[in-house]
């Protein structure tokens, strides 16, 4: 096991800097933030000493590690960052080692990671369209590889955005108790003072430094525990709001796309699976550093400043750093 350092204060610096080059990029108009400075005041690790943390790659995730491709104004081809790039610098700099999984899951691919994160999979068929039917972006075998690994003592970060994500991974989140709504929510902010932020070891932290009050996000899914198995909730959505279901975001919205209420239900929950652990959330910009057509989208954004420490803190109990209670 690797030497967890004492806890130090902990601090965040972002420079925002986005190339003009592409201003005119065809990446959704999310783009990583490319010059991304975090200053972890206490790591938990040493230096490249902590667990190996696979990002998945190898399901046309659209947040990875990268570098990927984009296309400049001139429509030239240009390699910047993986939209998880910052996420992946803010857990380096925390001492975890950080990696790309390209191949499909296979108990090989698996073997010396502790923690897998897979991001916004989705199936190949919705690759250029997102409007129903949305797929799985796993095979029955992967799925199967996952929940043995994770039932061994594996820790899963999973994460699936508004549609199609939540579809495209619905079947591997239901084999955690998991039911993901395939809708999309608006921006919400979740506080600990009017119990949308929940207790739990993540909010907590090592101490009143990694205590979290307050976590924003950026638009995503709902979803809540179903079946046998049940987890802690984190994020708990407040009242008043909507869940837009099936619902092509290319699309316009109009009257006749069906809408629930989501209050109460969930965007953030912890599950204890055997001897592993699954950390599942229904928004994906909050782990990350970008810039949208509108200004900051994630870590960065200026209503966020916990945000940071959050994506650690989540971390810290997936490996177990933090106490299970």
């Amino acid at each position: 096991m690797p030497k967890v350092i004492p806890l130090r204060p902990i601090a965040f610096v972002f420079v925002l800097f986005l190339f003009p080059v592409l201003a005119g990029s065809v990446q959704g108009q999310q783009h990583t933030v490319l010059d991304f400075e975090p200053t972890v005041g206490a790591p938990a690790y040493r230096r490249g000493g902590g667990p190996i943390v696979l990002i998945d790659e190898g399901h046309h995730n659209f947040h990875t590690l990268g570098p990927t491709t984009d296309y400049d104004d001139a429509h030239r081809q240009v390699t910047i960052p993986g939209r998880y790039g910052p996420f992946a610098e803010l857990l380096r700099r925390d001492g975890y080692v950080v990696r790309s999984l390209r191949s499909p899951f296979h108990p090989a691919a698996l073997a010396d990671a502790q923690v897998l994160v897979i991001a916004n999979a989705l199936a190949e068929a919705n690759i250029d369209a997102w409007s129903l039917p949305n797929p799985s972006a796993f095979a029955d075998d992967e799925i199967e590889v996952i929940v043995t690994w994770v039932r061994a003592g594996g820790a899963l970060l999973l994460i699936a955005d508004h549609q199609p994500w939540p579809a495209a991974a619905a079947g591997l989140a239901e084999r955690f108790g998991l039911l993901f709504y395939n809708g999309s929510t608006e921006r919400l902010q979740f506080r600990r003072e009017i119990g949308s932020l929940q207790d739990h070891p993540i909010t907590r932290g090592r101490g009143l430094a990694e205590q979290i009050d307050f976590v924003l996000t950026f638009g995503g899914q709902a979803f809540r525990f179903a079946g046998d198995i049940t987890g802690d909730p984190l994020l708990i959505i407040p009242p008043n709001t909507t869940l837009v279901l099936h619902w092509d975001p290319f699309l316009d919205l109009t009257d006749k796309v069906p809408r629930i209420r989501a209050d109460g239900m969930l965007q953030g929950a912890t599950v204890r699976f055997g001897a592993g652990r699954v950390a599942a959330f229904g928004e994906a910009a909050m782990f990350t550093a970008q810039v949208d057509e509108e200004g900051p989208m994630g870590m960065n954004h200026p209503e966020a400043p916990q945000n940071a420490q959050f994506v650690l803190n989540v971390l810290h109990w997936l490996t177990e750093v933090l106490p299970e209670h």
